[in-house]
């Protein structure tokens, strides 16, 4: 399924997608019968073909072929495959490293490499002060002192800049300034581990186990397997004296996982002022990779990411001796509206620039066991697109039936994840705090989120007598009332990376180039955010997308976030390939 090496011959790039054609001679000679119609009838039925076209044109898809005809596409032209991208080359010593991926020195020398990645403890907390005060940053000192000593041809030959303190750019310049770089992502800090959960693990969380297939550890798939294949990929290179003509640009943040604003943020400011905006080809990030489901497997690069609000709700009420308590205290209120909250869910809808419809067409195209209600639903859909949000979007509810996984493609969430409330057991509670996470669905707005948690938080204050404040722009808690605020980092579903256009062309020859023609490529969106929602400005053709894929491996994300995170050597190893190969590509590659 795997190829091993970049071909030994030059092979030539991909012509781009296979473009479905049509042919045919509508001009006919052949002499007509004349008929006798009388006017009113050739009137009338003018304006009915006339109605009848547009209204069809207005609910289905046509395209506009040379010859005036307007065709209904087939579902394989909404699902174009590119051909496997090679790189040109006659160069035997990057045709010597690329080999070098494959063998057990290279393996084992990785394992190594993502193995020390793992043991540094380079945790991110929500609660973290200002840099150079806290000391809970200064272990990301000892993270770049480890990739210093870890791939030296890359400190010693490539620019390295400190970006605020712990901010890692590193810039191999192209010999050609005409051509805007390639930008590789990852992030240096994960999630902390709690404690109380360490017993729960196979192989301790800091260890960087490797059991002869998994390196075990936090940050193993999230995301230090990217880090450090990425420079795996540039430390090769080096090796085989590549010359890149488009320069390749490495922003690796150090607080991803407590929203950016400290990392990203401040990386990509700089990368801003260097390139300007709409300076860079292509974006690549962590994020979706590959999934197996109606006897196909798709690789998912990430085009979209859903929209982030939190919500913060405060509820204060009188004090006083728990002996003498109220009906309600603070804590069963805030508990009525939780459960108000989670009563009902968002609607399920899946707008057609979500990427996940595309994924269906592409199921429905090439997918030997796609379901066939799911078939007719979506024809159904390409005629006649929902128009009234009020009623049921039955695509959408079908397709959610697959799993959670999918429904939340589809649908606006939200989470209760922090409660807090009361400080001694005698004592009524006088301040209670909720906090509510969202991740907005395509098509929504943070505003949908605001206006229904103002209406259920108004029927809790009526029906306790309560002063409602919601959204204000200063907000003040008072007694005897109810506070809702959004959180400063409240953020709009990401612009969607156009996927007819050449870098997706040339992602997607990528893939398909180191896993098969039988991969089928299509866009993915992304439940989370990553640091890419400080980037857009930067390029159009932003990809969230983890390479490394491993046809053994069970499905899902690698337990990221929890107990026994892990990631496959093999999976590891085909992300260097990947990178490899894309990193070579873009730079052949007329954008």
């Amino acid at each position: 399924m795997e190829k091993s090496a970049v071909a030994s011959t030059v092979l030539p790039l991909a012509n781009g997608p296979l473009q479905k054609t049509h042919s045919g001679d509508f001009n006919d000679q052949q002499p007509r019968p004349r008929r006798l119609v009388p006017g009113v009838l050739i009137l009338a039925l003018t304006f009915y073909l006339y109605v009848s076209a547009a209204y069809l044109r207005s609910t289905w898809p046509y395209q506009d072929l040379d010859d005036g005809e307007q065709q209904q596409p087939t579902l394989e032209s909404q699902c174009v495959q590119p051909d496997a991208l090679f790189p040109i080359h006659n160069n035997t010593e990057l045709q010597r490293v690329y080999d070098y991926i494959s063998t057990d020195s290279f393996r084992a020398a990785s394992i190594d490499r993502l193995s020390g990645a793992v043991k540094v403890k380079s945790v991110s907390f929500d609660d973290l002060g200002a840099i150079g005060e806290d000391t809970r940053w200064d272990a990301f000192y000892d993270f770049s002192a480890y990739l210093q000593a870890t791939f030296p041809r890359i400190h010693a030959q490539l620019d390295v800049e400190k970006v605020n303190t712990h901010g890692l750019l590193y810039t191999w310049t192209g010999s050609d300034a005409s051509l805007k770089p390639t930008l590789l992502m990852a992030h240096q800090d994960t999630v902390p581990v709690p404690a109380e959960t360490i017993d729960a693990w196979t192989h301790p969380p800091w260890s960087g186990h490797y059991d002869g297939k998994y390196i075990w550890g936090r940050g193993a798939s999230d995301c230090k397997n990217q880090l450090i294949a990425t420079l795996e990929t540039v430390e090769l290179l080096l090796e085989a004296k590549f010359q890149p003509k488009r320069t390749v640009l490495l922003s690796f943040g150090f607080d991803e996982e407590c929203s950016g604003r400290q990392g990203a943020a401040k990386l990509s400011a700089a990368i801003e002022a260097r390139y300007g905006k709409d300076g860079i080809a292509v974006i690549v990030d962590e994020g979706s990779g590959f999934e197996q489901t109606w006897g196909t497997i798709f690789a998912k690069p990430g085009t979209a990411e859903k929209g982030y609000t939190d919500v913060d709700i405060t509820i204060r009420m009188p004090g006083g001796h728990s002996s003498v308590p109220a009906d309600h205290t603070s804590i069963g209120v805030i508990s009525d509206l939780i459960t108000r909250i989670e009563a009902e869910q968002y609607r399920t809808h899946l707008e057609t620039d979500n990427p996940y419809f595309t994924q269906l067409q592409c199921g429905a195209a090439h997918s030997p066991d796609f379901p066939s209600k799911l078939k007719d639903l979506l024809a159904q859909r390409r005629r006649a697109p929902v128009s009234c949000r009020a009623r049921p979007d039955h695509l959408a509810v079908e397709a959610a039936k697959q799993g959670p996984e999918i429904k939340y493609l589809m649908q606006t969430s939200q989470a209760v994840d922090v409660i807090s409330g009361g400080v001694k057991i005698n004592a009524l509670p006088e301040r209670v705090t909720v906090k509510v996470n969202h991740r907005i669905n395509v098509g929504d707005t943070a505003q949908l989120v605001y206006d229904r948690l103002t209406k259920l938080s108004s029927a809790v204050a009526n029906k306790f007598n309560l002063t409602l404040h919601a959204f204000e722009d200063d907000p003040q808690e008072a007694p005897s009332s109810i506070t809702l605020t959004s959180s400063r980092n409240a953020l709009p579903v990401a612009p969607v990376t156009p996927v007819d256009e050449k870098p997706f062309e040339v992602l997607a020859g990528t893939i398909r180039a180191l896993y098969g023609e039988e991969v089928v490529v299509t866009p993915g969106i992304m439940t989370g955010n990553t640091d890419t929602r400080y980037y857009w400005d930067l390029t159009r053709h932003i990809f969230r997308f983890g390479p490394g894929y491993d046809p053994s491996d069970a499905p899902g994300m690698g337990s990221i976030h929890t107990v026994n995170e892990k990631v496959s050597v093999l999976q590891h190893v085909n992300a260097v390939k990947w990178f490899t190969l894309f990193v070579l590509n873009m730079d052949q590659a007329e954008l």
